[in-house]
């Protein structure tokens, strides 16, 4: 697939370039900008490459029009700051203001337009509104760069269509993360264990049916565990019970034990009277959560036992975090997880969304471990056996 050496001489030529700079804000303030460091790479090695740099984001989920509340500003004012230099903010995404930017940029220098989703033309699924959106995208740039792989699963204007209007390859961003879920699914070193969880087994349901084949142990934890443990038939009391996915359940139980794979589920949970960050914590054994309790994290036993399973592995991936970690009493068993990624002697992979920002909140650093996955969505739709418009199209 054509990195950007396949582009030829960047110098003097405008590149337009899809980063995913998607990050959290408590107004103008940035509560992660680990997506727009993670972006860095790619945007300085065109500036090194005499490139004219315009950047392609989104943030949030605007409704196809202007919104101040998803404005690009303070990423462009970050992003400014982390590159060292002046990064020129486009007020609108293909009007009088990014023609003007885009036109006063040169050799080496960066501009950021405005949220894409601004123009209902990027989500659209109608093929000639999304291309006609493209169309006027392509007309910025002479080259495209697909940096942002937290998009590469949507079929949007400025991560698919636009590649099918310009010479296009693939950022080192992207690059990097493709590779790394090829060693997650092509041949990863044994033993290979998977730790899943988050709120919903529905939300993991097609990673479990595609890892269940190739991970030799699956760890579940997370609101989704309650759904299993009702499927061996255990009380849950009013802890998350996804009701219709129970017989699901049951059916991975069994065929993990047919294909000789460890499925380990907790044997204690960490459980309180209702979902408040003060409500008081207990623990209690996995098939005995009392009628009016709510399981928050898996329990102290399981923490250890997850965490020694973990340590015991060449491969890991992690995607969903063991309980409610934003609640301080019920973090532990996300910390633990955490904590024994950073100790595995091979590859240990932190997949996006909940799981990056949980480490983070927890305080570790990034290069604790050996890759944290910009996209959550992408990385599990890959992990799943999905095709990938954002890559296919590049190829």
């Amino acid at each position: 697939m054509a990195d950007i050496a396949s582009l030829g001489d960047l110098r003097g030529k405008r590149v337009l370039v899809r980063s995913d700079l998607n990050v959290p804000l408590d107004g103008l303030t940035i509560t992660d900008d680990g997506r727009i460091k993670a972006s860095l790479p790619t945007i300085q090695a065109l500036r090194q490459a005499g490139a004219r740099v315009v950047v392609m984001a989104h943030l949030g989920r605007p409704k196809g029009a202007p919104d101040p509340a998803f404005s690009l500003k303070p990423v462009a004012s970050r992003l400014g700051e982390l590159l060292g230099i002046d990064v020129a903010f486009a007020r609108d995404t293909v009007g009088d203001s990014a023609r003007t930017v885009v036109a006063g940029l040169d050799d080496g220098q960066v501009a950021l337009l405005e949220n894409v989703r601004f123009n209902a033309g990027e989500t659209s699924k109608d093929d000639q509104e999304r291309g006609k959106f493209a169309d006027q995208l392509a007309q910025l740039g002479d080259a495209f760069v697909s940096d942002g792989f937290g998009v590469v699963h949507r079929k949007q204007a400025s991560v698919y269509d636009i590649a099918t209007r310009l010479p296009s390859a693939m950022g080192q961003l992207v690059a990097t993360e493709i590779g790394v879920l090829k060693q997650l699914t092509e041949d990863p070193e044994r033993p290979y264990v998977v730790v899943l969880g988050g709120s919903k087994v529905s939300d993991k349901l097609a990673v479990i049916d595609n890892l269940i084949e190739k991970a030799d142990r699956l760890l579940i934890g997370g609101g989704m565990v309650f759904t299993f443990l009702a499927a061996q038939g255990y009380s849950v009391g009013t802890s998350l019970l996804e009701a219709d996915q129970v017989q699901t359940c049951r059916d991975y139980l069994a065929r993990a034990q047919d294909k000789g794979v460890e499925l380990l589920l907790p044997t204690d949970i960490t459980v309180a009277p209702e979902f408040n960050a003060d409500a008081p914590a207990s623990v209690v054994a996995a098939s005995r959560i009392p009628a009016d309790q709510m399981g928050l994290d898996i329990g102290p036993d399981s923490a250890l036992a997850f965490a020694e399973a973990i340590r015991s592995a060449k491969t890991v991936f992690w995607n969903g975090p063991m309980g409610v970690f934003e609640f301080p009493s019920f973090a532990a068993g996300t910390k633990q997880v955490a904590q024994a990624l950073t100790e595995v002697s091979g590859l240990s992979v932190v997949g996006g969304g909940d799981s990056a920002a949980a480490v983070r909140q927890l305080g570790f650093a990034d290069e604790q471990f050996g890759h944290i996955s910009t996209g959550g969505g992408a990385s599990l739709e890959y992990l799943e056996g999905k095709r990938l418009p954002g890559i296919d199209v590049l190829s």
